[in-house]
């Protein structure tokens, strides 16, 4: 059982949950490009080889299909196993394993088997590398019945919702934020499930819906709204699936305003299944219909600058809640 500690940084955080869940359980193994020796790209699994040897912590040839299809059959054979993949967007040279075997084994064979897969990937900006390395694509996953969806922004829950993946008798898509790896804070002892949202700042003014790096960024905002007698319901979503809108929807009863914070574009992303959602489940409550507030729809640019410009920030997160309030910003 995981109590409290002293701050730790959300990359330990996931990794004494990877040596908890396998040391826990001798199914559990680690796959992926340089997550043996190096210690994964991140550092994530750094040092799980030495501890727990090559059997469980294997390194890969630089192959996203083979590596995905390698554990899908172990997951069906017995094992759980948990890929890494470098970068979120290196899921396009696997999407065939994983939207079409994982997420649809246990539907395809009748509830006989599934795949206990856990897919550890690092999405979003913040370290200038590139169009091809930082985008922010949980709304492919999203769109895929059959997968779950893990979006963790604080270490708590980057902690405790990986040991709750271990736990899955079906497969897991979960994104790490590679701006957050260094982020530090207390390790709580518990967490809530998947599937439960949670209130990260009370408000009445304006309800703020947001998950992964963006929850910093809207509570960033929230307190500069403070400062102009603004008061922002902010609400992490923790997971996309399952998707709890219950305290979202009881919040915008409350404030009668929301606005969707997210990384990813604003054409086809999550903001756009949020608003519509919330539009269904929280209408005759609405002073105004929900706002976006998304990525730009272009490839991330490299130049520090222009890839900041692509993504919301803290004062274009205030900006757009004053002016879904009827305020000059």
């Amino acid at each position: 059982m995981t109590t409290a500690v002293d701050t730790t940084t959300y990359r330990d955080a996931l990794r004494e949950a990877l040596r908890e869940g396998l040391r826990r359980d001798p199914h559990v193994v680690i796959l992926g490009e340089e997550v043996g020796r190096y210690g994964g790209a991140y550092g994530v699994t750094s040092g799980l080889l030495d501890e727990f040897g090559e059997d469980r912590v294997l390194d890969t040839p630089i192959s996203e299909a083979g590596i995905v299809g390698a554990a899908v059959g172990a997951a069906l054979a017995g094992l759980r196993p948990v890929v890494e993949l470098m970068y979120v967007d290196f899921a396009a040279l696997a999407m065939d394993q994983i939207v079409n075997q994982a997420a649809k084994a246990r539907s395809m064979f009748g509830g006989q088997t599934g795949v206990p897969l856990v897919l550890r990937t690092q999405g979003g900006t913040g370290r200038s590398a590139g169009a091809q390395h930082s985008q922010s694509l949980e709304a492919w996953f999203l769109h895929t019945p059959g997968l779950r969806l893990y979006v963790p922004a604080t270490v708590t829950d980057a902690h405790h919702l990986l040991l709750a993946a271990l736990r899955e008798p079906d497969p897991v898509v979960f994104v790490e934020h590679k701006a957050l790896y260094t982020t530090r804070s207390d390790l709580g002892a518990h967490a809530p499930p998947p599937g439960v949202s949670v209130r990260r700042r009370e408000g009445r003014d304006v309800t703020v819906v947001t998950y992964s790096r963006m929850l910093h960024r809207c509570l960033d905002a929230a307190q500069a709204l403070a400062a102009r007698g603004v008061e922002a319901d902010v609400i992490d979503l923790r997971t996309l699936c399952p998707l709890d809108l219950e305290p979202v929807v009881a919040s915008a009863r409350r404030t009668g305003r929301v606005l969707i914070v997210t990384e990813d574009t604003l054409t086809g992303g999550v903001s756009a299944e949020l608003a519509a959602r919330v539009t269904e489940l929280a209408f005759d409550w609405l002073e105004e219909p929900p706002m976006r507030l998304a990525g730009e729809d272009v490839p991330i640019p490299v130049a520090p600058a222009l890839e900041e410009a692509s993504v919301p920030t803290p004062l274009r997160i205030e900006r757009a809640a004053l002016r879904l309030l009827g305020r000059r910003a």
